[in-house]
């Protein structure tokens, strides 16, 4: 198992890809710490870890709460000891054209999938550092490299990820901590399945492999970067989209 023993903490595991991720995690020996705003998806992906032989806990929290990820962070090197892998997972959507984009909207978005991204990797940025080892995974998303028509928000934060990434892995690279991220395309998630099906054909028409991606295929992503099959790649974007972008 290619994460035996790692401690990976993992936001916005109640759904999706976050639980996906979760959950190929632990099949790879890694001890799950899973993070979601949704108490009850959380316990039943932590519940699932377990179940298929891992070990997880779940965290019923707020990322964009700075004082909360403190505090969980500082559970999880309580309880394990160490955190081996971040996994900056969490994220929403608000979207709007740029002329109808409220405040609240913009705000909400930027405050949990690039804020909290800062959050949670500086609560464990001194703690991998002092180990000397450590990898911090940030979801970032085509639409972060090439934009989206009625995401100013959205498309803002995920180009933000990037920056993060890029300037991290050059700041805590030295320093044993390699710091990577994935973005991926169009995900058969729980958001999209809310979406009409003429909507999804016309998504599934811009992917040159004619389908959506699954969670799996993005976990699995995941969890070579976290793994020490990665030791050499750092600050590198990697995108998964079917070839959407070509």
């Amino acid at each position: 198992m290619r994460l035996q023993g790692k401690i990976a903490i993992i936001t916005g595991a109640g759904q999706g890809i976050g639980a996906a991720t979760a959950l190929k995690f632990a099949r790879e020996g890694a001890i799950v710490a899973a993070c979601d705003l949704n108490n009850d998806a959380v316990t039943r992906v932590a519940d699932a870890c377990r179940e298929a032989g891992g070990q997880a806990s779940a965290f019923c929290i707020d990322m964009s709460d700075r004082a909360r990820v403190d505090e969980m962070v500082a559970t999880v090197r309580e309880q394990y000891g160490r955190i081996d892998v971040l996994v900056n997972n969490a994220g929403i959507t608000r979207d709007a054209r740029l002329q109808k984009m409220t405040l609240e909207q913009f705000d909400a978005v930027i405050d949990v999938n690039l804020r909290a991204v800062f959050h949670a990797t500086q609560a464990v940025a001194d703690h991998m550092v002092a180990q000397r080892a450590g990898v911090i995974l940030n979801a970032s998303s085509v639409v972060g490299i090439y934009g989206n028509f009625g995401q100013t928000n959205y498309a803002a934060a995920k180009f933000g990820v990037i920056g993060f990434t890029k300037t991290w892995s050059r700041e805590l690279g030295p320093k044993g901590v390699r710091v990577n991220a994935v973005a991926p395309g169009f995900i058969d998630t729980p958001i999209l399945a809310t979406m009409p099906e003429e909507v999804l054909a016309k998504m599934r028409a811009q992917v040159p492999l004619g389908r959506l991606g699954k969670p799996e295929e993005i976990a699995n992503i995941y969890a070579f970067l976290a793994s020490d099959e990665a030791s050499y790649i750092n600050g590198a974007v990697i995108e998964a989209s079917g070839g959407m972008t070509l």
